[in-house]
């Protein structure tokens, strides 16, 4: 397999494991101090992961234009945005509904790449996203409980904006992570992966670190205090960023989020086979979707 493949499948992985460490930590600090751990505590790894990798192929620092910077702002901002509507949506009593739309950002990428870095789809691939984006809205459907007509009464709700919203801001976030890779010029693939993820992540860490310091300052103690369980989250986190945007400096973003879904499958499996869980015939038509959408994306890819 190509390597943006294997990239992919290994920050799905990793995904996973950081998503459960956050979990694990959620009781010592709030929503948000929980999801700034995973920038606070990956910048110096990926700062040194930059330098190393530098070191040890010998290449220049990267030099970049404001184009760059602009692709790491944008995707920084919309990436902390996709976060606080998250838990935004989730004080809706509706929060369901949203989580379902919320799932459309396989869809958000693939309209966002082609308009806005050129990255078109054929239409086996455009098929693809299409199968992928209904597995995820199957399966979204089935662990929210929601039937067809409760859908239907949620879509005037607020929550099913608020995940629209969502969709759009982990989309983009994606595309423009990718914009920054490609606007590095005569480096190779790993350097400009590498060089765009410390950009990123030292500026995310500003960004959420200077709000801290503004509306909630005890949470941001409370985040340096909490470093034994957290550096683990920084440090997992990193080597998932690292997969996600050596994959993004290789491939279309909208490839690399439907092969990533293969996480999902890998999760839903484990609940059938070591925990016994029921399958219900939702779950088996949006694993399907996803599976076929996953073996034609390496196709067409």
């Amino acid at each position: 397999m190509e390597t943006w493949i294997w990239a992919t499948l290994a920050a799905a992985f990793l995904q996973n494991l950081r998503s459960a460490l956050q979990k694990a930590i959620k009781g010592r600090l709030s929503s948000a101090g929980a999801a700034y751990v995973r920038f606070f505590y990956a910048w110096p790894f990926a700062i040194a992961y930059c330098a190393a990798l530098l070191w040890w192929t010998g290449e220049p620092m990267p030099s970049v234009s404001p184009a760059f910077f602009g692709w790491v702002m944008a995707g920084g901002v919309v990436q902390i945005g996709f976060t606080v509507l998250l838990m935004w949506m989730f004080s809706f009593r509706s929060f369901a509904v949203g989580t379902v739309f919320s799932k459309l950002e396989i869809v958000i990428v693939a309209i966002a790449g082609a308009l806005l870095l050129g990255d078109a789809l054929s239409l086996l691939a455009w098929f693809a996203v299409f199968c992928a984006a209904v597995g995820l809205l199957l399966l979204s459907l089935k662990d929210t409980s929601l039937h067809a007509t409760a859908l239907r009464e949620g879509l005037t709700s607020p929550a099913t904006a608020i995940g629209l919203l969502c969709a759009a801001c982990l989309g983009l976030s994606g595309v423009f992570f990718r914009g920054a890779t490609l606007s590095i010029p005569d480096s190779t693939f790993l350097v400009r992966a590498a060089f765009s993820l410390a950009v990123v992540l030292v500026f995310q860490t500003i960004i959420m670190g200077a709000w801290f310091w503004w509306k909630d300052r005890a949470q941001l103690f409370a985040v340096i205090t909490a470093w034994r369980p957290a550096l683990p989250i920084g440090i997992v986190g990193m080597a998932c960023s690292v997969g996600w945007f050596t994959a993004f400096a290789l491939q279309n973003a909208a490839y690399i989020r439907a092969v990533g879904q293969v996480e999902l499958l890998c999760t839903l499996a484990v609940g059938w086979l070591w925990f016994k869980e029921r399958v219900t015939w939702t779950e088996m038509a949006g694993i399907i979707l996803i599976s076929a959408a996953v073996m034609l994306i390496v196709l067409a890819g």
